[in-house]
């Protein structure tokens, strides 16, 4: 299925083409952009990350997702599909969706060349609009690198660097560390 011209679209034509479409896009206030197949190194991160979150987790109120579930943003317009992310107590739909989540509390996002600046700025700057999320993890595929963000009481949020395999990367948003060299 192949979109037509590149023109404005609205919201409603998205999901109409999204959900049809054997490839990902994402949204971004009228323009569909296609998504670039994952590579098995980025697969292999998501899902290393992602396990160790579902067994964290397991019998805990909270739910994982990875790669393929859609979040929509309200306040930027946006519909974008995080590697990871994690729902505490309930699931939150967007209107009139029940394939479409806008709650998370973590969201990771696996570094890849051509979309780092991407996911570290317009992604991040979108995902703090979201009411309910509070941290956020960028994981580089290409060596141990890990940059964690999380929100404060006060609306701050605080940077944290990790690039030694041996150390715990400390959750804040949900009751998990991850050690880095399981990623």
């Amino acid at each position: 299925m192949q979109l037509p011209e590149q023109r404005y679209y609205s919201p409603e034509e998205y999901l109409e083409f999204e959900v049809n479409s054997e490839e990902k896009h994402e949204y971004m206030d009228g323009q569909v952009i296609l998504q670039v197949s994952e590579i098995p190194n980025h697969n292999t991160v998501v899902g290393n990350f992602g396990a160790n979150l579902l067994m964290a987790l397991k019998r805990q109120s909270y739910q994982v997702f990875m790669l393929r579930q859609r979040l929509w943003i309200p306040q930027k317009r946006m519909y974008v599909y995080p590697d990871v992310m994690a729902i505490a107590d309930q699931l939150e739909y967007a209107e009139g969706r029940r394939d479409t989540l806008i709650n998370p509390v973590l969201i990771a996002e696996v570094l890849s060349k051509s979309t780092k600046s991407y996911d570290r700025d317009e992604k991040f700057a979108a995902y703090r609009t979201i009411p309910n999320f509070q941290e956020y993890i960028l994981i580089d595929q290409y060596k141990i690198h890990v940059e964690q963000y999380y929100k404060t009481d006060n609306n701050k949020w605080i940077f944290s660097e990790y690039e030694d395999a041996n150390l715990l990367l400390n959750l804040s948003s949900i009751p998990c560390q991850v050690l880095l060299g399981d990623m």
